[in-house]
């Protein structure tokens, strides 16, 4: 049973120290090679101070060497914190600013990123660290050690000093106070997790995974450690290969992928340009997918096209690690109506549908969706409130009490037992897989010294994105705000995913009787006209 999240790694690299672990970015490296550079990164990370449980963020782009970089983390003893390399420098500044690392692991084109997150009082209680000798390399004055530092260390293993229990990393989501809030994932969240799904789907040392999502996105988590648990090949996906429906489709082919996992939006815009024929994907065994209501009418083209491939939906919030339920399609939906259930808790998870006064709804009542079992986070970073908020106590299906999770999700049960996803019951939304608090978005607009007063809404669309964002507001006086002035402002708080698509402008915006700005009425406005999209 591993203690920590690495020794999976360190197992395949006894056993099978030759095969190929992660390729990306135009290397591959085997369980022998991962296992040696992450034992050097450790090394130098423990030598240079850091200390059980110190935050450690990780700025750079998906690749082999990141990974090498989160296992060094791991191993020696700190809490692995990802930095999205493409948000704006305020936004990452919050998340520093809340978890207060002691060393910042870089490398790629970020290098005036890191000099302006490290700006003021704030730089000099963070150590960097620069993974690589390119172009980021002009950044080497801000660097406690390089890659050159690095492959001198020694490769033996540092002695162990956490525990499965310990907290593994940080994710730090939408918040809706305008800052994000950071959830703590343990080691044992994710090995139970992971544990339950290489045997559910039979991952094996044959098998060559996709690592489709970014690494600041808990999903990666199952593409990463069900590889390793398994010996399998993990094949990151770049960025700019999700550009092209088609070019996505030819890196499947290419690498011969046999699990593909990532967000419905992706599946849906391939489907939308049709790049999938009849029987392709000759090797692919699973395909899964988690983050969003995947749309039945995409569904069914991909399973029409794919007769030899099992498909399978995930659901879960972070808080609950990568996902806490699963329903496997026995047979392609009969009708575009037809609902794809979220299915029943793996195992050691439960779902629960209940009332207001947290008692079971019947069997086919929209209700509130709660989960308890192993997956459940601590709680969020250095916040109680929000932690006893959203961590109640509550019963389980046989009656008994303990801590579950209100996930915000509306859902029902039907006549199987298994459940269905109903919507949101509160503001937050998703959008492109990406989990997004609308009043995070607010509160960056009330920043703008172009706009009076601004309010966002959401709208549902059948496209490949999800839900749809949408701004209303009014122009202060005399002020330059056009959509496009004020998505570029908004642009340097928020990360582009965050921004609206479609924005509208008024004289006052529409309130209700009892003086509330009117979002209801504004999702009409925005359902009803082809605003604009910057």
């Amino acid at each position: 049973m591993p203690e920590s999240l690495a020794d999976w790694v360190t197992e395949q690299a006894e056993r099978r120290p030759d095969a190929v672990a992660v390729v990306g970015d135009g290397t591959a490296l085997t369980y022998a090679e991962l296992e040696t550079r992450s034992n050097q990164l450790a090394r130098v990370l423990r030598d240079g101070g850091c200390a059980p449980g110190d935050r450690v963020c990780l700025l750079m782009a998906k690749s082999p060497r990141a990974i090498v970089g989160l296992l060094g983390i791991y191993k020696a003893g700190g809490v692995y914190v990802p930095l999205d390399p493409s948000s704006p420098p305020a936004r990452l500044g919050k998340v520093i600013a809340s978890c207060s690392p002691s060393w910042i692991l870089a490398a790629g084109p970020v290098a005036r990123l890191v000099g302006e997150l490290l700006t003021g009082p704030r730089g000099a209680a963070v150590s960097v660290a620069w993974l690589d000798d390119g172009p980021g390399r002009k950044a080497a004055p801000l660097a406690r050690f390089t890659a050159a530092d690095l492959a001198r260390s020694p490769a033996a293993p540092a002695p162990r000093r956490r525990t499965r229990n310990d907290p593994a990393h940080i994710l730090f989501t939408s918040g809706s106070t305008g800052t994000p809030k950071g959830v703590v994932i343990t080691h044992a969240n994710v090995i139970h997790f992971v544990e339950w799904a290489t045997r559910y789907f039979g991952i094996g040392p044959s098998d060559r995974v996709s690592g489709h999502p970014p690494l600041h996105f808990d999903l990666s988590f199952f593409d990463i450690f069900g590889a390793f648990a398994a010996g399998a090949q993990l094949h990151l996906v770049p960025a700019s290969v999700s550009l092209l429906p088609n070019t996505l489709a030819e890196f499947m082919r290419a690498s011969e992928l046999t699990q593909w996992f990532s967000v419905p939006s992706v599946l849906s815009y391939m489907a939308k340009f049709d790049v999938v024929g009849l029987n392709d994907f000759p090797s692919l065994r699973r395909l899964l997918w988690c983050g969003e209501v995947f749309s039945t009418p995409a569904l069914m083209y991909w399973m029409k096209r794919l007769p030899h491939v099992t498909f399978t939906n995930l659901y879960g919030p972070t808080e609950t690690t990568i996902a806490s339920s699963y329903y496997t399609l026995a047979s392609c939906p009969s009708t575009e109506q037809d609902v794809i259930p979220i299915g029943t808790g793996c195992d050691g998870e439960e779902l629960l549908v209940l009332d207001e006064q947290l008692r079971p709804a019947p069997d086919g009542r929209v209700g509130d969706l709660y989960i308890r079992g192993v997956g459940l986070s601590p709680g969020y970073w250095n916040d109680p409130d929000k932690t006893r908020e959203a961590f109640v106590e509550g019963p389980s299906i046989d009656g008994r009490w303990g801590r579950i999770y209100r996930t915000g999700d509306l859902a029902w049960r039907d006549a199987n037992g298994q459940i269905c996803f109903a919507g949101r019951a509160d503001t937050q939304i998703k959008s492109r897989g990406y989990r997004i608090e609308l009043g995070e978005i607010e509160t960056c607009l009330g920043t703008l010294a172009s706009i009076r007063e601004s309010a966002v809404v959401a709208i549902s669309t059948n496209g490949f994105e999800g839900a749809m964002i949408c701004c209303a507001y009014v122009p202060a006086a005399g002020a330059d705000a056009t959509p496009v002035s004020l998505r570029q402002s908004l642009g340097r708080l928020l990360p582009v995913h965050m921004l609206p698509s479609r924005w509208m402008a008024f004289d006052r915006l529409p309130r209700n009787g009892n003086g509330k700005i009117d979002r209801a009425s504004l999702k009409q406005l925005f359902e009803q006209h082809e605003t604009v999209a910057s």
